[in-house]
């Protein structure tokens, strides 16, 4: 979208076989549905809109998802590397999408955390207005502040005022909507791909696909994609970690991409227990972007190496979720295969 407005970029557009696929305009909408993998359940939406599948990130998780959206950049270039991190300041592992630390404790968030200028500076000073539409409830949260400074922020209360404000927002020229619909995710985490209530989510972004498809205007295009995929796990699948048996060690990340710092010894002894593959950190460090390109990110504690969950397995500390029936974070391709989305010009 950066390159197609401004005709420059911080980072590598799309492959020119998939830019190709999205029609030139003047305004765009784009629409992030949460968790809505390209491999997972059928989408619901027309097959003439599903143009191609993206690799999401590493890790496969929003945090990542909406960081490399508001920066342009690859995780290696912004630094937030998980849903929870090691930040220096910070005396235990944060979980970014709410700040609070592993105790559950609310820690005040670092709102310089991403580098500046990001994405919605650049639009901003190449004469493109950026503009978030997110529901009404995440205003004020601190997530949103890190990600959408420079940003008109609009709230919206359910899907129907969520898609009468992305036509009445796409009515002016040189506008980039950036859409978030967070619903499929949520019904995916808590109640499974096989839900009444994924069926609604679903129901609902189709819905308003078709809506914002016939009443957008013609100088304005909507493309879409997500962030990431999920896995079911069942319950025998998830892996307990007991507190006494990683003492020394900070385990952070995600719970199908587990991250560790500490002695080398400890992370050995601790796994031999995990149904799980140890990668050291200067092995992977391409999987964030890559290398070389970015200078240091200073307040950034790297993880000394990374657990990548079995398949259909995750990893769960006691500070990590164990209700859940989706997860994402991992590499299978259920979990990184993101759709990219393109409405039929009018």
């Amino acid at each position: 979208m950066e390159q197609r407005l401004t005709g420059t970029s911080r980072f590598a557009p799309l492959h020119p076989h998939l830019a190709r696929l999205i029609p030139p305009a003047s305004t765009y909408i784009l629409l992030m549905i949460d968790g809505l993998g390209a491999l997972g359940p059928g989408t619901g939406l027309p097959a003439t809109a599903q143009k191609g599948t993206l690799d999401a990130p590493f890790p496969t998780t929003t945090t990542v998802g909406l960081a490399t959206v508001a920066t342009g950049l690859p995780p290696a270039g912004h630094g937030i590397l998980g849903h929870q991190m090691l930040l220096k300041g910070y005396p235990r592992p944060v979980n970014l999408l709410r700040w609070v630390d592993s105790t559950g404790k609310k820690v005040p968030p670092n709102l310089s955390i991403l580098p500046r200028p990001n994405l919605w500076d650049r639009l901003a000073e190449a004469g493109i207005e950026p503009i978030a539409v997110q529901p009404q409830s995440y205003a004020n949260s601190p997530f949103t502040k890190v990600m959408y400074q420079g940003c008109r922020f609009e709230g919206v209360e359910g899907p129907s005022d969520f898609s009468q404000a992305l036509v009445d927002l796409a009515r002016p020229r040189r506008r980039l909507i950036f859409a978030y619909f967070p619903e499929v995710d949520v019904a995916a985490h808590t109640k499974g791909f096989d839900s009444d209530d994924y069926r609604k989510a679903v129901a609902q972004i189709v819905d308003t696909w078709e809506t914002l498809s016939a009443l957008l205007p013609s100088h304005a295009r909507l493309v879409g994609t997500s962030d990431h995929g999920l896995v079911k796990i069942t319950p025998n699948h998830k892996f307990r970690i007991k507190k006494h048996s990683y003492r020394g060690l900070d385990l952070f990340g995600d719970p199908r991409a587990l991250y560790v710092r500490g002695p080398a010894e400890e992370i050995a002894r601790l796994g031999r227990r995990l149904p799980a593959v140890w990668y050291p950190f200067e092995d992977i460090r391409s999987w964030w972007g890559p290398i070389g390109r970015e200078p240091e990110i200073e307040w950034l504690i790297p993880p000394d190496g990374v657990f990548l969950a079995d398949p259909d397995r995750v990893l769960l500390p006691g500070h990590m979720d164990r209700r859940m029936v989706g997860y994402h974070g991992g590499l299978d391709p259920r979990e990184v295969g993101i759709p990219l989305l393109v409405g039929d010009p009018r």
